[in-house]
This record gives C-alpha cells, sequence and structure tokens, in this order.
C-alpha cells in the first residue's frame, strides 16, 4: 500500500491496496480520517467483494428506499442510467445536490465507498467540500452567531418519486415522507467522533433551517453559512470546491461526516454506473474525543 497527495491538493491517492490485509484496513480508516478522502487505484471488485470491503471498514447499511438496492446485493446502492434486461436498476442521475449522505436521519453515516462502474468520457465526477476547514474560515460573527445553534435536517427537497408514486397526491407522498424519516436536529457545529475536528453540520440539500436553542428559527443564518462554505454557488468554481474524477478501477473512500459532496452529470446520455456502500464505523474507546457532540440532537 503506497500513498501519495492527489494532484488537485484535496485527499490522497493510494496505490498497491490489499482489501484483504488487516493492517491495510486500518491504515486505510486513519488516512481517511485524516486526509477525508482516499482514492484507490486498481481495485477490481464486483459487488459482493465491495461489500466485503465494506464490512471491514464497519458496518454497511442498506439504503431505506428499495429502489436504490442491487438486485443481488442489497447493501450496494446503484446509480445508473443504464436498463438491464430491460428493467431499470438503482436510480439515475443521484446526488446532483450538496448533502451528506443519510444526514436527514438520525443516525448519519461515517464513511461511503463509491466504485464507478461505467464512466462517460466527459463532464462526470464529484464535487467536494470540507465542512470542518468551512468552519475554520468563518469570520467572528459568523462563528459567534452559530454558537449554540441547531440545524434541522430533512429529505422532503431531493426525496426522488418512486414507480409507485405516480398518480399518488403529493400530500400523500409528503405525508408518507414525514412519517417515515420526520426532520431531525444536529447542533449547527459538531466534534468529529475520530478526529476531534470541529465542523460546520449543514448542507443546502438537506438543512432546511438553523435555529437556536428553544427551536426559534434564525432568519437569513442559513443562507450565510451555505455561501460562506461555496454551497450556493453554481458555477461550482467557489475556492473551497474540490473536483474529484476518477476512472474504472477506482474506488473512493471518503469521511462522510466531514464532507459535503454533489455529483457532476454530463449533460449527454452516456451511459454512467455507479456502486455505493455506506458504513458506521463507531468510535473505538480510544479514541480521542469519543462520540460525535449530538447533545440535543433528534427528531425535529
Amino acid at each position: 500500500m503506497r500513498t501519495r497527495p492527489a494532484d488537485n491538493g484535496f485527499g490522497v491517492v493510494v496505490e498497491g491496496f490489499d482489501p484483504a490485509s488487516d493492517a491495510e484496513v486500518a491504515e486505510l480508516k486513519r488516512t481517511v480520517y485524516r486526509e477525508r478522502i482516499a482514492v484507490l487505484k486498481g481495485q477490481d471488485l464486483d459487488p459482493a467483494a465491495f461489500l466485503r470491503l465494506g464490512r471491514r471498514l464497519g458496518r454497511p447499511e442498506s439504503y431505506y428506499e428499495p429502489i436504490y438496492h442491487h438486485p443481488d446485493v442489497p447493501e450496494v446502492f446503484v446509480s445508473s442510467n443504464v436498463p438491464q434486461a430491460g428493467e431499470q436498476i438503482g436510480v439515475p442521475r443521484t446526488g446532483k445536490f450538496w448533502h451528506s449522505d443519510y444526514q436527514f436521519m438520525p443516525d448519519p453515516f461515517d464513511l461511503t465507498l463509491i466504485l464507478p462502474q461505467v464512466v462517460p468520457s466527459r463532464n462526470r465526477g464529484t464535487f467536494f467540500i470540507d465542512m470542518s476547514r468551512a468552519y475554520e474560515l468563518l469570520d467572528g460573527r459568523l462563528r459567534a452567531a452559530v454558537e449554540g445553534t441547531f440545524a434541522r435536517h430533512s429529505v422532503r427537497r431531493y426525496f426522488k418519486i418512486r414507480p409507485g408514486d405516480v398518480y399518488r397526491p403529493i400530500s400523500e407522498v409528503l405525508a408518507e415522507i414525514d412519517e417515515r424519516t420526520p426532520a431531525v436536529r444536529f447542533p449547527t457545529v459538531v466534534t468529529h467522533p475520530h478526529s476531534g475536528r470541529k465542523l460546520l453540520y449543514i448542507s443546502e440539500g438537506f438543512t432546511q433551517a438553523i435555529e437556536d436553542a428553544e427551536g426559534e428559527e434564525r432568519p437569513g443564518l442559513l443562507a450565510e453559512l451555505l455561501a460562506a462554505s461555496g454551497q450556493l454557488d453554481p458555477t461550482c468554481t467557489h475556492p473551497a470546491i474540490h473536483l474529484q474524477t476518477f476512472d474504472v478501477g477506482d474506488l473512493l473512500v471518503w469521511d462522510n461526516r466531514s464532507l459535503v459532496h454533489r455529483a457532476l452529470h454530463t449533460a449527454t446520455d452516456e451511459p454512467a454506473v455507479s456502486y455505493r456502500v455506506t458504513v458506521y464505523d463507531p468510535p473505538a474507546a480510544s479514541d480521542t474525543d469519543g462520540s460525535m457532540e449530538l447533545a440535543g440532537a433528534g427528531v425535529a
């Protein structure tokens, strides 16, 4: 296993990684929490082997909506615009908005793994923003403004309509969303469970509002924070935004707590397929900071 800084200065590139090596899996996990993202080169894994790697990094979780599941390995999430045997497998054009995976759930994921299967010839990749760096760069006024506040998150804005939802009244769909995935509330600034870094825990896709401890909204504060972090830049040229490109054979592993991400989708109809495994990784008792600070968090 050989690690070098990425050419764009964000994260690292890993070559020679052996997914069967306990020592290398442990080192990979430490590297991801330190560097935020690692791109593993030369990884040719079928869905079952991909899931096995996820299990070595933590506890994989199947996505709560079955339409995203791989037909043979349901813990593998499929983003695909390529039908198989005339059937749609997974969901096309996922994630074209800033978010952290499962940020709208009471227990967000720790690690995200992406394994591209079919990559378009151009305009394909994933944008990232480091939200611990975003917190560090807040000016004094905004740091004071977020002190003691909470962010409310919901999947409402970007819930994908399922085939069975066609012709259903939108009020019924929204009521089901609210029942199955009620809004959750976390501190606006949290402490990472593995690194101890403070980070701004908001996203353009899932965060609905910033509130004080009593639940009163702080008008305008969310927009200011999103703009400061780069998430309101429609051109994705903000200096905080990093584009990670990839090829077939690359495997991306990133710190889902620290990073928000947004897919770059090709404007053409070129085939695009990727697999995802998302993992819970509770901190060990020996970790310096214990669990993620979620005092007062929960269903809103």
